[in-house]
């Protein structure tokens, strides 16, 4: 079934809608909550969750791509179940070591100007990924989005870890240079 079909469901209020979206991308959220959370009871509750919000925002919204709003919901409510879970204890887990990565080249998130720039930053982003070779963008995206250690990285696409830290590392910092060269302050 297409997204726009599982959507129309939504819409309808047909309870299939949960079923054909679990059917179809039900791995991939379970996936993003799991390298966020390490625990798989918390990812299926994120997921659970998903559904739940899913269900509740469609309508009135029509998502233009389903797996990439119900994705970003999903590592939303992983991120802050995470944040929860952690608040008293840090470290650990791949979530600290993926954003001390992006911090030297991603504006500082909690200043008001950032927040007011957010849907600019992410124009700029959208721009910068879709200027990556193809490569590139994925092992960006897996690290940074999916939340996926460089080991699970390097299984994925057959390739050494070493090369899946240099090409993190070259990324950052071509988007370090874009951003800056964008006038978006680090």
């Amino acid at each position: 079934m297409d997204d726009k079909q599982i959507i129309d469901l939504y819409w309808a209020r047909s309870e299939s809608a949960i079923a054909e979206t679990d059917k179809k991308y039900g791995k991939l959220y379970h996936r993003i909550a799991f390298n966020i959370l390490a625990n798989s009871q918390d990812s299926e509750e994120c997921v659970s969750d998903t559904y739940l919000k899913a269900w509740s925002v469609i309508p009135p919204k029509r998502p233009v791509k389903l797996s990439t709003f119900l994705g970003k919901i999903t590592r939303n409510l992983a991120l802050n179940r995470y944040e929860k879970y952690t608040a008293e204890k840090r470290g650990g887990g791949e979530v600290p070591v993926a954003l001390d990565e992006l911090a030297e080249c991603v504006p500082d998130p909690n200043s008001v100007e950032s927040m007011m720039d957010n849907r600019i930053l992410v124009d700029k982003l959208n721009v910068f990924l879709e200027s990556l070779p193809s490569e590139a963008r994925k092992i960006f995206m897996r690290r940074y989005w999916e939340v996926c250690s460089i080991r699970e990285i390097a299984e994925i696409y057959g390739i050494s870890e070493s090369k899946v830290k240099v090409s993190l590392f070259r990324t950052r910092g071509k988007l370090k240079i874009f951003l800056e060269q964008e006038g978006i302050a680090l």
